[in-house]
Formats: C-alpha cells, structure tokens, sequence
C-alpha cells in the first residue's frame, strides 16, 4: 500500500510540474505577462506567408528565423491538410513543425486556419466547401451569396469544434515540451462586400432580442447606449446594429472552437483582427466587419471568454493610427500582442512602444522568401532592420520581459513632425532628440521618423537606455529640482545570461554635448547619473 501511495504522490507532483510550466498568461495592476517554462516571455516573433507551413518550403522558413534572430515562429496549421477527410485526422504537419522547431531552439505560435482566413472559407476541407448547403456562407443584404462563411449555421461551428479539439488534443501529448506557446483562433475573421448575413437563418437571430450579456450597463456604456435599454439588435443598437449583430455572430463562433479546444489543452489563445481607421469611426461596409476591431471590443470580451486576447493586425501607416491602435488594444482586460505587423523599416520602432506598454510580443508578417528563390543573402538584407533590433534585445529578453511586467519601462517613437519628446522619469526628465549622428553636437538631419529611445528604471538614480538615431539629456526634476548634477558612469554593452557585460565606458565626446547619443545601431547602455 506505501509503495501504491508513494507511487501516486510522484505522478501528482509530474502531472503538476507538467501542469505549472505550461505557457499560460498573469495579469498583475492591468499588467500582462506570458509566462514560458514558468518565467516572463516576450515574443520576438516572424510570421511567414499563408502557404509557407508546408514541410517543403521550411527550410526557407528557417533561414529567415535564423536571419532574423527571432525566438518564435508564427506558422499556419491548415485545416484542410489536418482533416482530408471527414472525421479522419492528419497531424503529419504539427509534427514536423515540433521536430524542426526545437532543432532550431524557438517557440510556434500555430495559427489555425479554419472557417476564416481573412473573411473567407478557403481553409475549410474540400469535403466542406463541396457541400455548400450545409456549410453555407453568408447571405448579402441584396441576397446574393457573398464568399465568407456564415456564423450562425451550427454545422460549421459543430466541424469547427471536433476539428479544433483534435488538434489540441494531439498537441497535448506530442508536445510535453512546451514548444507551441500559443494559438490563434481562425485568422482575421469577419466579412468582405456584406456588413452581415442576411439569410433567413441569421435575419430570424437579427430580429429577436439582444442577449442579456450584451445588455449590463458596463457594455451598453462601452457602445454607447442608454442604459436599460433592450429589445431588437435594431432596437438597441440603431445605425450600428447590423456590424454588432456580425461581431457577437463570429465572436460567439470562435470562441465555442477555443472552448471546445481549452477542454482538451489550455493554452493562451487569441484572435486577431483586420484593423479599421481608428481614429473617424468608420461605417462597417468599409471594412471587414465581424472580427475584433477596436469598437467592438466589448461585445467579443462577453461573447468569446476563452479567447484570451484580441490582437491588432498592424498594416496602417502613421504614428497617429498606429499608436491609438495600441493603446486601444493595451488594456487591463487585454493583454497586448501585435501578431503581424508590415515588414518595413517604418514599423520597427513600434516593438519599442509595444514593450513599454506592457506588451508579450512583436511579429512583422511575410519573413520567408515564399518561394520567390531568393538567396540568402537576400533574405537577410530585407529582413536587417527588423534583425539588428532582434539581436540586441534577445540575450536580456528575459530580463525586459521581468521589467516590462513590471513597469518599469517607458519609450517614445519619432513621429512624422520629427519633433522633440520627454519622459518623465520620477525624480528626472529626460528629453530626446532625434536624427544626426547620435551626437548632441550636431544638428538632427531627419529623413524618416525612425529613431527611438527605451528607458528601464532600475532605481531613481539608475537606467538601462536602448536606442537608434537620437541623443538624450537629462534634467532633475521633483526633489531635485534646480539641483546640480552629472553622470556617474555611462557604459556601454550588454545583456547576457542574466548579467550586463561592458564593452566600454563612454566619457569625454561621448557625453558632454547633450548627453550620450545612438547612432544607426540599436546599443544599450547603463546610465548612473549624480546630484552633486
């Protein structure tokens, strides 16, 4: 009987170590962090192009991974390829992306393509779209067909969810390494050419009376309708009706599918969104209505509970729209995470506001060659500007993960107007320039907005600085104030398991006009700075 119990007692104490270092997202303060093999995480990720997962074009995959010096993979896992046939599952591809994934030593993030990608069906299996009856797509309000999948048909949510929950199920037991850290539900839900489905099936749902979770005062608020109010979508939500009624339709789909997968294994899961302007609160015929953009953040929070996060798409152009979709998509019941972003040079200095502002990672979309028979070389010159930033920041990716949970960190952009900005740092201010060479000396010379700066607070008197193009001045401020003082050190260097390494420590023209600089090459440096 000893030997029984203590033979229990140690497969507890596997299933609960196994259990505890299972990739899974904490909330602290409105603070979000990902925790993998049980510590902080932030994604440094690259996503590849839509056909690219096939075991044929990997190598080309891996060597962009490798260029880049990512740590995670952003892969699609197709439908149609997992379920050939009804009811009959090949997991072929998953494995192959394991085997490959820890040879090259970086996480997956496997993106399932289902239902949706991008608003259409295409992902489904051909034994689905041959039978279009019973897997229908919606109805457009002039009643033509439209190519997107209707959400209100439970044949497809019911195929949806078997499907689903196979996979997680087998990556449950293939995986006991932790390889995959998290899944994306469907792919830019919502639909093209039509703001609903106007079948018989979805105008009988559209005519009956808003569901009671919609109707608490905290959403109604959210939308901007009077409390109390209740009835008809039409009724309730007037002019905005018909995208609402979509957004709870798909929100309410994809989030059985990441239930019914949770209830076989609980990894994070999200869903991302094709964004809208956010700034002039667009109609939803101008764009793809249904999925979680921002004005409906509050319908798939109540409608999609297992879905973890809604993530933004980031293909708009401007520091205006860019940094208002990150602060919509950055809050406390939303932990941030921009899964693709355009791959060009213009984009790389939004990692740096995506970390300062609680962020768990950062992926520009289309790193492989899709099959172009690009050389290497090639792919390592298109990808530079976002592979300098992934070398500098991998080694203490650990430790920017542990002080971005942690707010210690704050960052600003150069915007379009190249103009000067501050941070306030508690008991300093410090003020950054953009352009030039990285010497306060020399007059900013401005292009492109692309320079950037990130300070990490370690103590009222100490900063880690990380930047390109700009220089940076401080002031004291608060207790401070009007008081003299001067650096202490300023040494240059890095991260490496765990420990700053100094290269060297600059001094002389290094510092004393206007204060230490960053050219074209992101460097890090530790600051101490003196009241005298």
């Amino acid at each position: 009987m000893k030997r029984i119990l203590l033979s229990l007692i140690f497969i507890a104490f596997i299933i609960t170590k196994n259990f505890a270092q299972i990739p899974r997202l904490i909330e602290k303060d409105g603070r979000h962090a990902l925790l993998v093999d049980g510590k902080p995480f932030f994604i440094l990720g690259g996503q590849i192009h839509n056909s690219s997962g096939w075991p044929g074009m990997l190598p080309h995959v891996w060597t962009a991974i490798c260029a880049l010096h990512a740590n995670t993979l952003e892969v699609p896992i197709y439908w149609e390829q997992v379920e050939p046939e009804e009811g009959k599952f090949d997991f072929s591809l998953i494995d192959t992306l394991l085997i490959q994934a820890r040879q090259q030593e970086v996480h997956l993030v496997l993106l399932w393509f289902a239902t949706w990608k991008n608003g259409s069906n295409h992902y489904m299996p051909l034994w689905m779209k041959n039978n279009s009856a019973k897997y229908p797509n919606i109805i457009g309000k002039d009643g033509k067909p439209v190519d997107s999948p209707s959400p209100n048909y439970n044949a497809t949510l019911d195929a949806d969810k078997r499907a689903f929950a196979a996979v997680m199920k087998y990556l449950k037991n293939a995986d006991q390494r932790h390889t995959v850290i998290m899944m994306q539900v469907e792919n830019e839900s919502g639909a093209w050419g039509s703001v609903r489905d106007y079948s018989p099936v979805a105008q009988k749902l559209f005519e009956s009376d808003v569901p009671s979770a919609l109707l608490t005062p905290s959403v109604l608020k959210s939308l901007n309708v009077t409390e109390g109010a209740k009835g008809s979508w039409q009724k309730v939500f007037g002019d905005r009706a018909d995208e609402y009624f979509q957004a709870w339709s798909v929100a309410s789909f994809i989030g059985k599918v990441a239930a019914a997968g949770k209830a076989e294994y609980q990894l994070p899961m999200y869903a991302n969104a094709a964004l809208r302007d956010p700034l002039t609160n667009p109609m939803a015929n101008t764009y793809e209505s249904g999925g979680p953009t921002d004005n409906v953040i509050p319908i798939w929070k109540v409608a999609a509970p297992s879905i973890d996060l809604l993530a933004p798409d980031i293909y708009l152009r401007g520091s205006e729209k860019i940094l208002k979709v990150i602060d919509l998509y950055s809050q406390a019941d939303n932990a941030l995470f921009v899964p693709e972003a355009a791959l060009s040079a213009d984009n790389v200095k939004y990692l740096y506001e995506v970390i300062a502002r609680g962020g768990i990672g950062f992926s520009p979309f289309g790193i492989d060659d899709n099959g172009e028979g690009k050389t290497d070389a090639e792919i390592a010159e298109r990808l530079s500007s976002f592979a300098k930033e992934y070398a500098m920041i991998e080694p203490m990716m650990r430790e920017i993960a542990e002080w971005r949970f942690e707010g210690q960190i704050k960052a600003v952009t150069e915007r379009e107007d190249f103009a000067d900005q501050s941070i306030d740092l508690g008991d300093w201010k410090a003020t950054i320039k953009f352009g030039g060479d990285g010497r306060g000396n020399r007059p900013p010379v401005n292009t492109k907005p692309t320079g950037k700066l990130m300070i990490v607070k370690l103590s009222e008197n100490k900063f880690i600085l990380i930047g390109t193009e700009c220089h940076i001045t401080f002031q004291p401020i608060g207790k401070n104030e009007g008081k003299a003082w001067q650096y202490g050190q300023v040494e240059e260097g890095k991260y490496e398991n765990g420990k700053f390494n100094v290269l060297r420590i600059q001094n002389g023209d290094e510092t004393d006009w206007g204060g230490p600089g960053f050219g074209e090459t992101p460097t890090v440096l530790q600051t101490t700075l003196i009241i005298r």
